[in-house]
């Protein structure tokens, strides 16, 4: 996270990051009274219209708030589809990156939490395709399909659960993540990764047997309940 870090420790702030449009002079521009309510109001207890409006108004001190009140979910959605605790970071940079070019277009008819989720998953996405080889490397041998299989995630560590996710093959990570996280479908799935719908409901099963083998490894004893199928 060097980058951001400093931008976010520069003169410029993270300002510089904004469209080009938005400037000092549209600061200037606010209202008195929201001006007043941002100068009084602590960041950490403005509403998140506030925030944004501060944001885009140019403050420095609602930039970075608006960093910090996202940016540790950011980092355990990215961690999740990274191999590495380097590759989330630069995730994660990227997608504050663009957040911050973009906020101007967000239309506030969804929570900003989850604008900025559907961002990082993009920007996970862009960065499977540079780095990770959308190859399904074996893994051993496992059953294709788990329907009539259940199990589940919450009786395990998030520690535990991480490593096991990030130890998948690439294309399998992702499709995992995708569909049992994210909930998108295996149609929006493989247009997203430029795979078959088949071909991802296929490689989810796979995740999802080589997820439940080395949860069985890990504890046998524990008890399961209900993964999506």
């Amino acid at each position: 996270m060097g980058a951001l870090s400093a931008v976010l420790g520069s003169s410029g702030g993270l300002r510089s990051l904004l469209p080009d449009g938005m400037s000092a002079a549209k600061s200037a521009s606010s209202t008195s009274s929201s001006a007043a309510v941002r100068h009084l109001t602590p960041p950490s207890q403005l509403s998140e219209a506030e925030l944004i409006d501060g944001c885009l108004a140019g403050s420095r001190l609602m930039q970075k708030d608006l960093y910090d009140r996202f940016s540790g979910k950011m980092m355990a959605v990215c961690l999740r589809y990274a191999q590495t605790t380097f590759e989330a970071e630069d995730v994660l940079q990227e997608g504050f990156i663009t957040v911050f070019n973009n906020l101007h277009s967000f239309r506030r008819e969804c929570p900003l939490e989850f604008w900025i989720r559907r961002i990082m998953v993009n920007a996970a996405l862009r960065q499977h395709r540079r780095n990770a080889p959308l190859v399904a490397v074996s893994e051993g041998e496992y059953p294709e399909d788990l329907a009539g299989e259940e199990f589940t995630l919450s009786n395990y560590a998030f520690e535990e659960m991480l490593s096991m996710v990030q130890d998948l093959a690439p294309r399998y990570r992702m499709v995992f993540n995708l569909f049992a996280i994210e909930g998108y479908g295996h149609k929006e799935i493989g247009e997203m990764m430029g795979i078959s719908e088949g071909t991802s409901k296929s490689q989810y099963s796979r995740a999802r047997a080589i997820l439940k083998s080395k949860l069985e490894r890990l504890d046998a004893h524990r008890p399961n309940a209900t993964f999506r199928n």
